[in-house]
């Protein structure tokens, strides 16, 4: 069996204004599940919530087999980064590439010693690549769960 057909091509590159639209459209799709599971979907304000925060200097576009496929923001912070806008769309998940594009952002963090944090909703399955990834929780709401990661230090 060809690897091709279970593991896709994928690059990173930075993100321009003209990602915003794109990236809005995956965060919709993405998130509608788990919005609606928590009765919270609202059609416009999840496009809007992106586009409000969007700042293309911190966000990173996935790309796979050439095509704009996600997103993803590094927001530096007083004393650690917050992960952010991390959108994968649905055809693309399941195939190694979030965790991929994790462990190669996380990577860049642990060589700076900087902590991670982010927060996900309650009940999203986007908690269990964040726990593999070392991310433990810090707090919650009803809404959603607060989670840091400390730097992993390499011995040699």
């Amino acid at each position: 069996m060809s690897t091709s057909t279970t593991r896709a091509s994928w690059t990173l590159r930075p993100a321009t204004p003209e990602d915003l639209e794109p990236a809005a459209a995956v965060r919709a799709v993405v998130m509608r599940p788990d919005l609606e599971r928590l009765g919270r979907y609202d059609e416009h304000r999840v496009r809007q919530r992106l586009r409000d925060a969007y700042t293309p200097g911190h966000t990173t576009v996935v790309e796979v087999d050439g095509a704009f496929a996600g997103c993803v923001a590094l927001r530096p912070s007083e004393d650690c980064w917050w992960l952010e806008h991390f959108y994968l769309a649905p055809e693309v998940q399941g195939r190694g590439i979030g965790t991929g594009v994790l462990a190669a952002l996380l990577a860049r963090t642990d060589t700076e010693g900087a902590a991670v944090r982010l927060n996900v909703l309650q009940g999203s399955a986007a908690r269990r690549l964040y726990e593999r990834h070392g991310f433990v929780l810090e707090r919650e709401d009803p809404v959603d769960v607060f989670m840091v990661r400390v730097p992993r230090v390499s011995c040699g």
